[in-house]
């Protein structure tokens, strides 16, 4: 089993602005490589991604240098400024490193729901499409139509849509999540994590009842061809345990074959992200 979605963070030596507010407080707390290994062993991962949590290429080389030396760790999707000028060169550099699979940004953050199509944006995308990295999207329902027009304009890039774009579990919405993911996965180019499902809910009255109408959905559009899964541990931990969000994810797949489960918890992970 491959995790392909999770984080490490250590609040007393670096600022997390999205960490701010007392909802935090259970998980504004040192996450360790120690943590990690030890959720992983009990659910019998065998291999982990690690995925950026600030604009800040520092926390990048941190992360490359803990995969270098930790072996369940087997790719890192970091952070590069795509404004930059020189994004191939800072891109070569993070992957002398250590096992850089993938970039990320928070655009989730962004006011500009069109942040992805600014012309210094596409650039810098087009050059982690030319590096032969994968794009993760961490976006908001209302940035999907922007992400679907970067996926046609770079066929080269292959991107993955973060949490499933943070359906709106919670207050039971549907529309206009359901359509625009729908028009994002007729990019061929697009997968999908099945991740941060647990925090998009309710986090102390979710039941896995309320995650499946939104996980048939991406079942539906994406298949389980384009599907992966992610623990988004330790944020999971707002409203579950690593085990619980695992044990959720197979009761929400239990409609596929063996062969299918083995796609969406392994194989579409190491092909995506070119796991070694």
């Amino acid at each position: 089993m491959i995790d392909a979605h999770h984080h490490l963070w250590d609040p007393s030596r670096r600022e997390y602005p999205w960490m701010a507010g007392d909802a935090m407080d259970p998980i504004r707390r040192p996450y360790t490589v120690d943590d990690l290994r030890a959720v992983t062993k009990a659910a019998g991962v065998h291999a982990t991604v690690l995925v950026q949590t600030v604009s800040a290429q520092e926390e990048t080389e941190e992360f490359l240098a803990t995969a270098a030396a930790e072996p369940v760790v087997a790719g890192v999707v970091g952070w590069v400024d795509l404004r930059a000028p020189d994004v191939p060169d800072r891109l070569a550099a993070l992957r002398s490193l250590g096992p850089l699979v993938g970039v990320r940004h928070q655009v989730e953050d962004e006011p500009d729901d069109d942040w992805l199509l600014r012309p210094e944006i596409v650039a810098g995308l087009s050059a982690v499409a030319d590096a032969g990295l994968v794009y993760d999207l961490l976006v908001r329902p209302a940035q999907l139509a922007a992400a679907s027009e970067v996926a046609l304009r770079l066929p080269g890039l292959r991107l993955v849509l973060d949490h499933a774009a943070k359906p709106p579990i919670a207050a039971g919405e549907w529309e206009p999540w359901a359509s625009a993911v729908a028009a994002l996965a007729e990019r061929e180019n697009v997968v999908c994590k099945l991740s941060g499902l647990v925090t998009a809910a309710d986090w102390s009255g979710w039941e896995v009842a309320h995650l499946r109408r939104y996980v048939d959905h991406v079942l539906d559009v994406f298949g389980p061809g384009r599907l992966l899964f992610g623990s988004d541990w330790p944020v999971c931990e707002l409203a579950a345990a690593y085990e619980v969000v695992l044990d959720a994810a197979v009761s929400l797949t239990g409609s596929l074959s063996d062969a299918e489960r083995l796609d969406v918890f392994e194989h579409n992970a190491r092909t995506v992200y070119d796991l070694a």
